[in-house]
């Protein structure tokens, strides 16, 4: 009888810093997830072009990881992009980045938020703050 955890596919949102740099812890998380869970893996991230969200796509990818985003409604629809073609392509609005966070938390399964010591990240607060609320683990690496 096949275990039932190894049909589980196990969504872990990738998030954090735009200013986070450490590709090394990055790297070896996504790394030791893949070992964990293999092909029921899916990292969820938010698309953004620096920091956490970056480096958790680039991994991802290199890893043969599934990978699936959020990206903002203001900006167009990707390969990866998570939303329906007509949710992409928006003016832009602030507000878009909280609805984008929301979305991530509800989708994970557990979050990883990358964050730097004594950098604040508003954006990242929240989508911890989402996810928490959501009763989803959370893990915050420095």
């Amino acid at each position: 009888m096949p275990n039932e955890k190894q049909n589980q596919r196990m969504k872990v949102a990738i998030v954090g810093s735009r200013q986070y740099e450490n590709t090394r812890k990055i790297k070896d998380t996504l790394t030791d997830l893949k070992r964990k869970f293999g092909e029921d893996l899916i990292i969820v991230s938010g698309g953004a072009q620096q920091g956490a969200d970056k480096y958790a796509r680039k991994y991802a990818l290199e890893f043969g990881i599934k990978y699936r985003e959020f990206n903002p409604a203001h900006t167009p629809r990707n390969l990866y992009s998570a939303m329906s073609d007509d949710y992409y392509g928006k003016p832009y609005h602030a507000s878009q980045f909280f609805h984008r966070n929301r979305l991530i938390a509800k989708d994970c399964d557990v979050m990883i938020a990358f964050i730097p010591t004594g950098i604040e990240s508003k954006g990242s607060e929240h989508v911890v703050k989402e996810a928490t609320k959501l009763g989803k683990k959370v893990v915050v690496i420095n």
